[in-house]
């Protein structure tokens, strides 16, 4: 067992930020780890871009750890840092906009080509189900990957996305029904938008060495 999973079973995510908040920085890294395929799932399911959702979770966490000691704890540190992300991940697309239109099957297809996934299920079936998934409009996208893929509660959700309970409900159940006739009884979620070892350590790395850097230019 390593040093992260051992921290993760022994210490709250609020023992962490306590911690880290005492000069222990190097901690952080458990809740980058914690938190990356969360973040990542969210993102692209906003911004449709694998390399700019990683750029975005950097920008995230580097703002959540420079915003750390201004954390109420009024919700859990993960519903606070999945609102900076989608903050961070609409402000992005935004900007972007005005200067890119590119069909959702020409960028889903680009994405799958960067990084295929070929684990447990054929690459044809993933095929049919992230191109399912990417053309939900955003707002019901989001939620579905929210409660389903990730298995955020419904309270996160909402609390996430500021939206009330029935809202978060409705936007699911029509999500559901519009992906129901080409999804049918093949649904794997787990299988969608993998983030693997290799893309966790880069966020862990470019996170940490910016935390660093912080610690050397600060007072």
């Amino acid at each position: 067992m390593n040093l992260t999973q051992t921290i993760n079973q022994t210490l709250s995510d609020d023992d962490i930020i306590a911690e880290i908040l005492n000069g222990e920085t190097y901690l952080y890294e458990t809740l980058i780890r914690k938190f990356n395929s969360r973040l990542y799932r969210i993102s692209m399911s906003i911004v449709n871009d694998d390399k700019e959702a990683e750029d975005i979770m950097q920008i995230s966490y580097l703002n959540a750890y420079r915003q750390l000691a201004n954390f109420k704890h009024n919700s859990s540190f993960g519903t606070w840092l999945t609102r900076i992300l989608i903050n961070e991940s609409l402000l992005h697309k935004k900007r972007k906009q005005i200067f890119e239109k590119r069909r959702l099957e020409s960028i889903f297809h680009d994405y799958h080509c960067e990084t295929p996934l070929d684990n447990l299920m054929n690459k044809e079936l993933k095929l049919i189900l992230e191109k399912a998934v990417f053309t939900l409009p955003e707002k019901y996208r989001l939620v579905f990957v929210m409660r389903e893929v990730e298995g955020m509660s419904t309270q996160e959700t909402m609390e996430a996305l500021d939206l009330g309970e029935s809202n978060v409900k409705i936007r699911l159940s029509r999500a559901k029904e519009m992906l129901r006739n080409e999804l049918k009884s093949y649904w794997r979620p787990k299988q969608l938008l993998e983030f693997n070892l290799v893309r966790c350590d880069v966020i862990v790395n470019y996170v940490m060495s910016e935390i660093e850097i912080d610690k050397m230019v600060r007072p």
